[in-house]
């Protein structure tokens, strides 16, 4: 996607020296476009876990590229297999409730294990991150061309007034390698002239709504509104919302979903107000092994800090100020999960489908068998 016209993408080997891996350290963003080398496994591990990076697909892309890293740091090692698990385990820990990580490292250690001397596991660790990452941009590039048709179905309902699109987080190319899960339908909306405006939750704590999704829509000229995170059900309530996508971090075989915190009260909302409701991913963020989302997806808590003080654009920095009582305790729950019953569809690079076991088996039978699970 662009960024001031030209094209970027969130991750990628830096063409000077490959054992550099280069990213857009969102913490910056909207205010100041920074890009940050990483050297090593450890620092990969920090711009996971730290948010430098974040998003599903993204920090999957990123834990592939930090196991060539591993691969790399292995060989000047006298237990290769040891160290490159230890990498494994350190990059898995970073961010627990996205699947997508856990699928790119099983994926890597796989490819690795498969060479025999050190240089080709080295090498087939370069291919396989790079793989991993055109995937993530090619699997939401089709999610885009998938979803597209429902918004086209809304415009034509409406003889090509503008369609409303409610979202929460960022699900965008920031939060991908390219293209986005939910914003993919609406830039392919977008080129095909189809008039559509973004309602943008602010997204609290860490605003990605506000600080990132806006950041993307102007850069590739969505009209958008941001609003506080608690306006979605008054703007449903008053006809003025026609569909709510969001992205997902895991979701069940069953079609349970986990998303930024939040997600679930947009869900209820929209099912009050008989207002479609549908979550993108590719398949990378299906997590085969569970069918109980609410039960079974490990919530990640995260500082109190983020929710008791806020950042912002003080006219020269970025600024940190306190805004609650300094000795009141806060509570950080990163992620909620939304019961597959409040979703209207799923939208993944393979097609559109109900959230529900028979229906996204159907869309991939090979997972229909236990010993086809991860």
């Amino acid at each position: 996607m662009k960024v001031g016209g030209i094209d970027y993408r969130t991750i990628w080997l830096s063409e000077e020296d490959n054992s550099v891996i280069r990213i857009i350290d969102q913490r910056f963003l909207p205010h100041q476009f920074v890009i940050e080398d990483l050297h090593s496994v450890a620092e990969v591990v920090q711009a996971i876990k730290e948010m430098h990076v974040r998003g599903a697909g993204l920090i999957g892309a990123a834990a592939g590229y930090g196991m060539y890293l591993a691969a790399m740091e292995a060989g000047k090692t006298d237990s290769f297999d040891k160290h490159l698990q230890h990498c494994a385990a350190l990059l898995k820990s970073a961010r627990p409730t996205a699947v997508n990580p856990e699928q790119a490292i099983k994926r890597q250690l796989k490819a690795i294990m498969s060479a025999s001397t050190v240089s080709e596991k080295i090498a087939i660790a370069k291919e396989s991150a790079i793989s991993i990452a055109d995937e993530d941009a090619d699997h939401c590039r089709k999610i885009g061309l998938n979803g597209v048709s429902i918004i086209e179905q809304i415009a034509k309902k409406k003889s090509g007034a503008t369609v409303n699109i409610l979202t929460h987080c960022n699900a965008g190319w920031l939060a991908f390698v390219d293209y986005g899960s939910a914003t993919a339908p609406i830039y392919e909306a977008a080129q095909r002239g189809i008039d559509v405006q973004v309602w943008v939750d602010e997204t609290r704590p860490r605003n990605q709504g506000a600080g990132l999704t806006a950041w993307e829509l102007i850069n590739q000229g969505i009209p958008h509104t941001v609003i506080t995170d608690n306006a979605g059900g008054h703007l449903m309530q008053h006809g003025l919302v026609d569909m709510v996508i969001t992205g997902a971090d895991r979701v069940t075989r069953s079609g349970d979903a986990a998303n930024k915190i939040g997600t679930y009260l947009k869900a209820l909302a929209a099912h009050d107000n008989q207002i479609p409701f549908y979550v993108a991913l590719p398949s990378s963020t299906f997590d085969w092994n569970i069918t109980d989302g609410v039960k079974e997806i490990r919530i990640e808590e995260r500082s109190a800090d983020e929710v008791k003080y806020i950042e912002g654009w003080d006219g020269n920095k970025i600024s940190k100020v306190l805004i609650t009582p300094s000795h009141s305790p806060a509570a950080n729950y990163g992620f909620d999960v939304t019961p597959a019953r409040l979703i209207t569809g799923l939208i993944t690079e393979r097609g559109i489908c109900n959230s529900n076991e028979d229906e996204i088996l159907k869309l991939f039978p090979e997972r229909r068998e236990p010993s086809c699970r991860d």
